[in-house]
């Protein structure tokens, strides 16, 4: 079955991650630490965030569950902080500077869980430099930086 004939919608990636937080002020945190910009935030009530989409280039991720008191009926969202910073997921973005980004997330305040280091798949895959970094609740983020394609 093809599932890719028809087109995402306008302004949409055909493929993007949801996370959830506890503290409506994380939103803000991504922003500052990893360089997301805001395209939107669904504010409810007593401050809390309900919905948000953050975008880097052309990526996109949902942010929800931001200060919101629980969940709808039967949905377990839960951040890495609320389950003793399991994690099912992280997430890895493609940056122009690896070294640039990894210093402005640092001095951001987001803990480095695994320093730049080359990862080389050999000659007939790739090469990246990256790093991981965890944000204050408990998210793993993998920021990498293409340094030789395949076959180069």
């Amino acid at each position: 079955m093809n599932q890719t004939k028809r087109p995402p919608p306008q302004g949409w990636p055909r493929i993007s991650s949801s996370i959830f937080y506890e503290d409506p002020a994380m939103l803000d945190w991504l922003v500052r630490a990893f360089g997301f910009e805001v395209r939107l935030k669904v504010e409810g009530d007593g401050g809390a965030i309900v919905h948000s989409e953050l975008t880097f280039g052309e990526g996109l991720i949902m942010v929800g569950a931001l200060g919101r008191a629980a969940p709808p009926a039967g949905v377990k969202w839960r951040s890495p902080k609320a389950v003793g910073g399991a994690n099912t997921q992280s997430l890895c973005i493609y940056v122009d500077d690896a070294e640039a980004h990894y210093a402005h997330a640092k001095a951001a305040g987001a803990k480095i869980v695994r320093e730049l280091t080359v990862s080389d798949y050999g000659p007939e895959h790739w090469s990246d430099r990256g790093y991981m970094a965890e944000d204050p609740e408990g998210h793993l983020w993998y920021f990498a930086q293409r340094v030789r394609n395949a076959g180069a």
